[in-house]
């Protein structure tokens, strides 16, 4: 069911950023924030991802959809999840374009 909260400031097709938590032996290069572990073996560290808002529920979370279709669901007040600045949007209008053009094919 599509409802627009009214206090929300997203709206459906709006392009997001959401900082994700990562683990791993070798962090890749777009890592932020690069911690090890306690136990010296692993890395956890901080990956923005570029993702477009699909539907916005009632219950106050966003369907988020991937580069690759995948879905996710999130809170809308998630403090890892913001709106997409005017330069991400230009560096990576590649990764949005697409999913926009999926967003707007199934509505």
């Amino acid at each position: 069911m599509r409802t627009l909260i009214p206090s929300s400031q997203f709206n459906v097709g709006d392009c997001v950023v959401y900082r994700k938590t990562k683990h791993s032996t070798h962090p890749g290069p777009r890592a932020r924030s690069i911690n090890p572990n306690p136990n010296g073996d692993e890395y956890t560290y901080l990956v923005d991802k570029y993702w477009v808002i699909e539907d916005i529920l009632e219950s106050g979370e966003m369907i988020l959809r991937t580069r690759r279709g995948k879905q996710h669901t999130v809170s809308v007040d998630d403090s890892n999840l913001r709106k997409a600045s005017i330069w991400e949007r230009f560096w990576h209008r590649d990764r949005f374009e697409t999913m926009l053009e999926k967003v707007i094919d199934e509505n």
